[in-house]
């Protein structure tokens, strides 16, 4: 499996007081229907007010490489980017997650 990860950031002059802010976070809940390959698809604001968060977050889980190739290649998720593009920079992430019933240990690293 792998959590594919993407957090964005207004350039400045954008909020989430303009239209195209809108527009993307609309469009990127969409994903989630309009991707099949998608197992499991979130997105939402980030409440953080700290110097270093970013406004929103996306975050899918796919199979494999090959779903994840056909995400990325997908019409709509494709039409979504470039709304995000106009008005943000943003970072991704795609983690392979081992696909185990056991749960998966990790430390609190508070930043």
């Amino acid at each position: 499996m792998i959590r594919h990860i993407v957090l964005f950031t207004f350039k400045p002059g954008c909020s989430w007081d303009d239209q195209r802010a809108v527009e993307a976070e609309w469009s990127t809940h969409q994903v989630g229907v309009h991707v099949p390959e998608l197992v499991e698809w979130r997105a939402g604001r980030n409440v953080s007010t700290r110097d270093i968060a970013c406004d929103f977050v996306a975050i899918g889980l796919l199979r494999d490489e090959a779903d994840l190739h056909r995400y990325l290649t997908n019409d709509f998720h494709r039409r979504s980017a470039a709304l995000w593009r106009e008005i943000s920079t943003w970072v991704i992430a795609d983690v392979v997650e081992p696909v185990s019933s056991q749960p998966t240990v990790s430390s609190d690293h508070t930043a």
